[in-house]
């Protein structure tokens, strides 16, 4: 599906286009709205308030507060913006409803690769896909006669070049924020290594070969970065990248056309858009693929839920992907490639697998966020590292009842 996905919709970003047109219909049912925050939320929800009585909340920390906030009764928001991995939650504690009845009254413009069936129905609506790929400074790496990276060996030789030359200090931009960054991160890496996160019955295998030389790419990666990076989350690598402070990142590529917003950056036009990098030479690209999209509460009321969803097709109508083609590789109708999807596809076409969304993913995602920055703080070793990993996933795996 994911395949399909590139193939049919791809591509991010750009500071959204302001709404160009009016609802079409008048909404007085009011909506509480809470989403990622990125400019394809920003022009998606533009849209969605354009219909009225339409409160939204953009929100970084999102993964962290949905489950709660829509656990409440009743839920704190009727609209629950998301991305891949952060519907299973949602979905273990039954905190979202099947979407079925409204897709047969407003869901005429969704296309059959929106739908996200789970044991037959309809749970979420996927709007766009979303990849980390490499961007890096056209004009650096010419200037030093440096060729485009292919995997992460030859990328480290760059920046060594880029370092040396006095061109920048820390020319390496990196989402390795402490949490579920770091550990997105560690993923992508891992699965490039060709690790396997279980064995047989949800057995964590994170303590092999594959671990071990993660996380040693990964800290090779961060002597180049800025020394506060485990602080670094892709609103910073965007604005380092802006602001012309590195020269090379594996970014999210909802962040691409921000490169090119005159009014915020200062090297429009000097980045390039690559293949995610492979983890080792003749590897699949270190990325995965995700989508992002939305679910509507199960603690609302039926006519909140309509309004809600009703509101949402708004959002994500042709009308608004015309005016905002570029900041999103989007799944709606409409949708155009773009230059900024270039990336995304490549890492797609090359084999990057799809981020797994299993419970199981979702208990070794927070393992991995809890407990990979004493690894790079030097406060543990690799091997204490990923022992605490393992154990803190079982722990958490014997609770939910997947592990024995």
């Amino acid at each position: 599906m994911l395949k399909n996905m590139l193939l049919s919709a791809t591509i991010l970003l750009g500071a959204s286009v302001s709404a160009q047109a009016a609802c079409n219909f008048a909404n007085t049912t009011p909506i509480k709205v809470q989403a990622p925050s990125f400019p394809a939320w920003v022009a998606v929800t533009d849209y969605m308030k354009t219909c009225g009585n339409v409160q939204v909340e953009l929100d970084l920390q999102y993964k962290e507060k949905q489950p709660a906030a829509l656990a409440a009764k009743p839920a704190l928001y009727q609209f629950a913006g998301l991305a891949v991995n952060s519907l299973v939650p949602l979905l273990n504690d039954g905190t979202v409803r099947p979407l079925d009845d409204l897709i047969a009254k407003y869901g005429q413009n969704l296309q059959p690769n929106q739908l996200i069936r789970i044991d037959g129905k309809v749970m979420a609506i996927a709007m766009m896909v979303n990849v980390q790929h490499l961007m890096y400074r056209r004009d650096v790496f010419a200037d030093l006669k440096l060729a485009e990276p292919t995997n992460y060996d030859e990328l480290l030789t760059s920046l060594a070049a880029i370092k040396k030359a006095g061109v920048m200090q820390y020319p390496m931009g990196g989402t390795y924020k402490s949490g579920w960054d770091l550990a997105t991160d560690f993923v992508n890496m891992y699965f490039g290594f060709e690790g396997s996160f279980f064995g047989a019955g949800n057995v964590p295998t994170v303590q092999g070969d594959a671990g071990l030389k993660t996380l040693a790419m990964m800290k090779a990666l961060s002597a180049y970065m800025d020394p506060e990076f485990l602080t670094s989350e892709a609103n910073t690598v965007q604005q380092q990248f802006q602001r012309g402070k590195i020269a090379a990142a594996n970014l999210w590529v909802t962040r691409a056309g921000a490169m090119d917003d005159a009014k915020e950056s200062t090297v429009v036009g000097k980045i390039a858009f690559a293949k995610a990098p492979a983890a080792h030479a003749g590897g699949k690209p270190a990325t995965t693929v995700w989508w992002d999209g939305f679910a509507i509460a199960k603690n609302i009321s039926d006519a909140e839920a309509d309004a809600a969803f009703h509101v949402a097709m708004q959002g994500i109508s042709p009308e608004m992907v015309k005016a905002n083609n570029a900041a999103a590789i989007w799944l709606i109708k409409g949708y155009e490639p773009g230059k900024y999807a270039v990336g995304a596809a490549a890492s797609a076409g090359a084999g990057a697998p799809p981020y797994p969304a299993t419970t199981a993913m979702g208990l070794m995602h927070t393992a991995l966020g809890a407990n990979l920055a004493n690894y790079f703080s030097g406060r543990e070793t690799a091997e204490q590292t990923l022992a605490k990993i393992a154990a803190a996933y079982t722990v958490a795996a014997k609770e939910k009842g997947i592990l024995k």
